[in-house]
């Protein structure tokens, strides 16, 4: 015991005191989380939380215990220097310890040092800590896949490459899969990497979930689907089933139809894309689409960094943070999203344009982009009402109409035209869906249908020829 009073300082993030190896395991869980933060530390047995020293009895035996306990219950493991030291007559343990492979478990728990404190770590620090000590080429998307370069979706591989070098960001002129592939280090030998299986193999890897639902409650479905398949497959999935779940509106009066989205789908796809390109996917979970009355909400697995917000991504006030880097690198490459911390943005921007509510939702285990619906200017119905535009989904070229021609001259001037017509080639025409033309036409009691399939013929009361 000290002979007489003595203070050694203040507790740190980097200095810890425990009375005595009575508190072995407690000081072992410490110095897991000062590595954690700091990447070294001090431990002293014989001082109290204050500073003061006490001492205690410290043999051959003390020492081996510490050493032990350190050895057993603390990984990955360290090689700390051990020292009995004396304080005003008080001896003490001293244990210097340093660590550059976190995260450290203590007890088989990964703790983090917040002042003077040992709190569990969250999930998505855990997740950080382990990819960036694992060597990059045994990452999980640089691991060779059991996906052989034959594998390749061919459609959704051609679709990929006419656009990377539309934009021009390819250009080398060999079009092979196995030559380009190789040029994107998505490839090892006559096998495909994880991260070139999950983009172009219509497999297992890469699972979507979407469902719709009857109220603003996760309660009853009207619609649910699973589907498996490639990244840029199962974005193109999505977003049909997103532009199918959708209200439009038309807009007339100029020189041509608008057909404009309750929310816009450019801010959809980037969300989509995000959501594939930046998911944590060796969780296995799922990228989710639910579409509820008032809101839509797409959800990727991998937790957003935890020192930053979602709002200083939008704001375009961070540098981009990738979780996939062979990826999202060979998206950027067809421009299917940009490497540059610019997704958030891009959603942000487009709906401040479109006057549309959007949240950004840091969870547990994922991250969700929420779109709220029927917000937009110009919808003048409220989400608990009818989907009054439902279906009205726009086609990528439609016709031209006159100046202040509405829906149903539309239809009474291409019936004029072709007695013939049928309801798609009117819709087509129109650029709204076949849906919405047979909803205007059952309003239109002066026209019907004689006859029936392709020998029938449209007539009206006053004959319209």
């Amino acid at each position: 015991m000290a002979d007489k009073y003595w203070n050694i300082g203040d507790e740190t993030e980097q200095v810890e005191f425990k009375k005595s190896t009575g508190e072995l395991k407690e000081a072992v869980i410490s110095m897991a989380a000062i590595l954690n933060k700091h990447g070294s530390g001090d431990l002293y047995f014989g001082v109290k939380n204050n500073g003061d020293v006490i001492g205690q009895e410290i043999t051959e035996k003390t020492t081996r215990e510490v050493s032990q306990a350190i050895g057993n219950h603390l990984r990955p493991v360290i090689y700390p220097e051990i020292e009995k030291e004396n304080y005003g007559g008080g001896d003490v343990v001293h244990v210097h310890f340093e660590g550059h492979m976190p995260p450290y478990t203590a007890y088989n728990i990964p703790r983090i040092r917040v002042a003077d404190e040992d709190l569990v770590m969250a999930q998505d620090i855990y997740d950080d800590m382990i990819r960036k000590r694992d060597d990059f080429r045994k990452a999980w998307e640089r691991q060779v896949s059991e996906y052989h370069i034959t594998d390749v979706d061919r459609m959704i591989f051609e679709r990929y490459l006419k656009r990377a070098k539309e934009v021009g960001r390819i250009t080398f002129d060999n079009e092979d899969p196995e030559s380009v592939l190789n040029k994107l280090e998505l490839t090892s030998g006559d096998f495909l990497l994880n991260a070139g299986a999950a983009l172009f193999v219509d497999c297992g890897i890469n699972d979507l979930q979407m469902a719709k639902f009857a109220s603003n409650e996760r309660i009853t479905f009207t619609d649910i689907r699973r589907q498996t398949g490639s990244i840029l497959g199962l974005v193109e999935v999505a977003m049909q089933y997103l532009i199918d779940a959708m209200d439009w509106r038309a807009e007339f009066g100029g020189l041509h139809r608008k057909e404009i989205p309750e929310i816009p789908v450019d801010a959809l796809r980037e969300a989509v894309i995000n959501a594939f390109a930046h998911r944590q996917i060796e969780s296995g979970q799922s990228i989710q689409i639910m579409v509820y009355r008032n809101r839509i909400e797409i959800f990727s697995p991998g937790t957003f960094p935890e020192k930053i917000t979602p709002e200083e991504f939008a704001e375009g006030n961070q540098k981009a943070i990738r979780r996939n880097k062979l990826i999202t690198q060979t998206l950027y490459y067809s421009k299917d999203m940009e490497t540059f911390a610019s997704g958030l943005k891009k959603i942000k921007t487009l709906c401040d344009e479109a006057g549309v509510k959007y949240e950004f939702q840091k969870e547990a285990y994922g991250f969700t982009v929420v779109f709220y619906r029927h917000c937009g200017e110009g919808w003048g119905w409220s989400s608990g009402q009818e989907d009054s535009a439902k279906d009205n989904v726009p086609h990528d070229d439609p016709h031209d109409v006159p100046r202040d021609e509405t829906l149903e001259e539309v239809i009474e001037r291409a019936i004029r035209e072709n007695a013939h017509i049928t309801r798609a080639q009117i819709a087509e025409r129109a650029g709204v869906s076949v849906k919405t033309i047979g909803r205007k036409l059952k309003e239109m009691n002066h026209i019907r249908y004689v006859g029936s399939g392709n020998n029938g013929h449209w007539e009206t009361d006053d004959k319209l020829d």
